[in-house]
């Protein structure tokens, strides 16, 4: 249901918009003055905003200032008895959605909700939209460690050289393998992904070299593979520590030779392809335990570039929660919540064992379970265990 605010000193008119509106589904609020509305706007999300122009305390366009400052993505429909052409004008420069007199016509303002209605679904959608066919996400931080990671990406990436990204699991391995591509020659070409612990270890040699149609049971009919997918750009091979020794020979291969076969072919395939890594486990403990080739982690780790724990750079956790707080938010369509610096130190304080991925979960319950600003107590509820 759609959340409606209307600001009007007249309670008459107040009470004939609510009945009109309650009745055509809509969900409303109401406020006395320009001051009680905002109040009311800053506290709620809501899909449109129907307020007079003069009022006690603070008149409409004053709101709309003030409004547009806190959410500017909320359509503002200006209604007033006393307007003239020149009020109307300065209503909607100032970013109003649209202006109607006094009395209103019925269908025109229900006609008008409407519209604003659609505007702001579609400007959340856009937002959406932008975020998922953007290149790459920005890489949040400004701690030491982050800073000596964001100077070594600025030197190797437009080299070919490979690297080997380490780091528990959810620190954002993978995302400083998208901004190694990012700013690496390769840029124009693909990049792709492969997570060597999610592909059965029979099918992990398919998945990256190909196979002919008939190489076996299942093969129906020819598979292009990673490697040759990714010629001209970038593969990026993560959890590589769950890969089969059989396939790490054959991308040794490929590493040392440029050239790769397809299961059951005999044809070699040139391959000009940038590899980046990422393992969350030990890969030289690994190699003593004969699960990974002691040459191919030398061919991996031309770079080695350490990603650490949540846990070890704290201080960054404030801009993380600013830019879930934003994203989620605009996701779910409603205003950007706030945080109580008390509630952010909470979190700071906490064990972070799932690294980012676990405060973004931890983020988006509070968005969902919090009220307008996020404070010390939901923390408490909502994140930090039991005792």
């Amino acid at each position: 249901m759609s959340n409606i605010l209307i600001i009007d000193d007249e309670k008459a008119i107040r009470k004939t918009l609510s009945e009109i509106l309650s009745y055509e589904g809509y969900k409303i609020d109401e406020a006395g003055d320009g001051e009680e509305g905002l109040k009311k706007f800053k506290e709620k999300s809501y899909d449109v905003v129907l307020c007079d122009i003069k009022m006690p305390k603070l008149d409409g366009i004053e709101f709309l200032d003030k409004a547009r400052e806190a959410n500017p993505d909320v359509p503002v429909i200006m209604i007033s008895g006393h307007g003239t052409i020149e009020t109307a004008v300065e209503a909607v420069k100032k970013g109003a959605y649209d202006y109607i007199s006094k009395p209103p016509d019925l269908n025109r303002l229900l006609i008008t909700i409407r519209n604003a209605m659609d505007k702001t679904n579609l400007v959340a959608e856009t937002k959406v939209l932008k975020r998922k066919v953007s290149k790459v996400e920005e890489m949040i931080g400004e701690s030491g460690p982050i800073g000596r990671i964001k100077e070594t990406i600025e030197k190797v990436a437009p080299t070919d050289a490979r690297i080997l990204v380490t780091g528990e699991n959810g620190v954002g391995k993978e995302l400083v393998a998208r901004w190694v591509h990012e700013k690496s020659n390769r840029v124009t070409g693909p990049l792709v992904e492969v997570n060597c612990a999610a592909i059965p270890s029979e099918l992990i040699e398919s998945e990256l070299f190909g196979h002919e149609k008939g190489s076996f049971t299942s093969a129906v009919k020819q598979r292009i593979g990673k490697f040759e997918q990714a010629h001209g750009g970038t593969l990026f091979l993560d959890e590589i520590g769950d890969m089969s020794l059989s396939a790490q020979a054959k991308v040794l291969r490929a590493l040392q030779e440029g050239k790769i076969t397809r299961v059951g072919g005999d044809k070699d395939i040139s391959v000009d392809v940038r590899v980046i890594a990422a393992t969350n486990k030990d890969l030289l403990q690994e190699v003593e335990d004969k699960n990974f080739r002691l040459d191919l982690y030398h061919r991996l780790s031309v770079i080695i570039i350490h990603v650490p724990s949540l846990n070890d750079r704290r201080d960054d956790i404030p801009l993380l929660v600013d830019k879930f707080l934003g994203d989620i938010c605009a996701d779910y369509g409603i205003a950007k919540k706030a945080i109580e610096p008390d509630a952010l130190e909470a979190l700071k304080e906490h064990n972070w064992t799932g690294n980012i991925r676990e405060l973004r979960n931890v983020v988006e319950r509070l968005i969902i379970l919090s009220g307008k600003t996020i404070v010390k107590e939901d923390v408490e509820t909502y994140v930090l265990p039991k005792k």
